[in-house]
């Protein structure tokens, strides 16, 4: 096991009808308040209603940023920061799901500094200060609401690129279970590979003797694999839809990668497919995280022999640690397949034209991932494999 430091600054409310919070939460912080959401369900569904009720309470004055993308441009962030620039902005409160509070992170990082907040992404500069933000979170999938990581893409150049600090996790996130009745069944599917995913990149690891890692790990994975198909069975089955949102947080608070030396290469070539062709961030995930697996398994096959036996429930009888690795990767794609996520590139409308400017991309700080370093060459044949 590996040294390591941990701290998570975030307030965690959980539970139904939490929204009831906001205004306790976010006075303290003060009342020029810039609300950031996405396309609008939130009017839909009552609760920005409910969110305005809050804010009028402490007598905020409220900016909006809304339009927030799926997977959120460079150009609505700057919007942001102007906002918050010009109106004197002293807390943002993201109401959605991950793109939302990824954009929210930007702004308040991108706020107090003079430069161009993409410098952050790029490795120019490191984020020094930032608005403090609050969440309401509508959908169980990208961990955001408790953690320092955001993604954000510049369509201009075709690229997205992730920052991080202690300096934007939440000051509080608010996770009412019932907000996320109405997700659309695609965005749970989605949300369901997500978190299955972020598992991935830290239970994948050469790190050894770890157990209480591992063990969280499988847990997070068994009991999101049972409750997104309850989830998507009845979407207002609210312990499924509990469980998934929790499991959603713990899947990426920091809680898991304790001691391990993380992977996140899959991630990594997600991101240069989205940044071209602007697929769900899951979609990509659920088509190259079974083929990033058949090509790495070998380097150490004892882990995705455990991973098949605990987590898929494979029977090691006769077999050799070749086959029953091999059985649990099937039983990945499997799953995926079974509640809807794609298999191929080609099934969300992409062929072999950008492959080599992705890997490219993907590699053009040096090799990526720790499980197995791949090079240019290697993200190339996943991607191949991935058509």
């Amino acid at each position: 096991m590996n040294a390591f430091e941990w701290y998570n600054p975030t307030k965690l409310v959980f539970g139904a009808d939490k929204v009831g919070q906001l205004g306790e939460l976010i006075e303290p912080y003060g009342k020029r308040i810039l609300l950031v959401y996405g396309g609008g369900s939130i009017k839909k569904t009552g609760l920005y209603d409910d969110v305005m009720f809050q804010l009028r309470n402490i007598d905020a004055t409220v900016h909006e940023l809304s339009g927030i993308e799926p997977n959120p441009r460079l150009s609505t962030v700057n919007r942001g920061i102007d906002i918050c620039r010009t109106e004197g902005i002293e807390f943002i409160l993201a109401v959605g799901g991950g793109s939302v509070l990824d954009a929210s992170k930007a702004i308040a990082a991108g706020a107090l500094y003079k430069g161009n907040v993409w410098d952050f992404t790029i490795r120019k500069a490191i984020i020094q200060d930032a608005l403090p933000l609050g969440t309401v979170l509508t959908l169980a999938a990208t961990g955001s609401e408790m953690n320092g990581n955001a993604v954000i893409t510049n369509w201009e150049t075709k690229q997205k690129r992730g920052l991080g600090s202690k300096l934007v996790y939440p000051r509080f996130s608010i996770l009412d279970p019932k907000l996320t009745y109405t997700v659309p069944r695609d965005q749970t599917v989605n949300g369901i590979v997500d978190m299955m995913s972020h598992v991935f990149e830290q239970y994948f690891t050469l790190t050894t003797d770890i157990p209480l890692q591992e063990r969280l790990a499988e847990s997070v994975l068994l009991t999101v694999i049972e409750n997104g198909e309850k989830a998507l069975e009845d979407g207002t089955d609210y312990d499924a839809r509990a469980n998934l949102l929790l499991a959603g947080t713990y899947a990426l608070n920091g809680t898991l990668p304790n001691g391990v030396t993380t992977d996140w290469a899959t991630h990594g070539i997600e991101h240069e497919v989205s940044a071209i062709y602007d697929i769900a961030h899951g979609a990509g995930l659920a088509i190259l995280f079974p083929n990033w697996m058949k090509y790495v398994y070998k380097e150490r096959i004892s882990k995705f022999v455990q991973y098949a036996v605990r987590v898929w429930h494979v029977d090691p009888t006769g077999k050799s640690d070749d086959e029953i690795a091999l059985e649990g990767i099937a039983a990945t794609r499997a799953y995926f397949t079974r509640i809807g996520a794609p298999a191929t590139l080609g099934e969300v409308g992409i062929n072999d034209e950008h492959l080599e400017r992705m890997a490219e991309e993907a590699t053009q700080f040096g090799p990526i991932g720790s499980f197995m370093l791949l090079s240019q060459d290697d993200v190339l044949n996943i991607l191949k494999a991935s058509l």
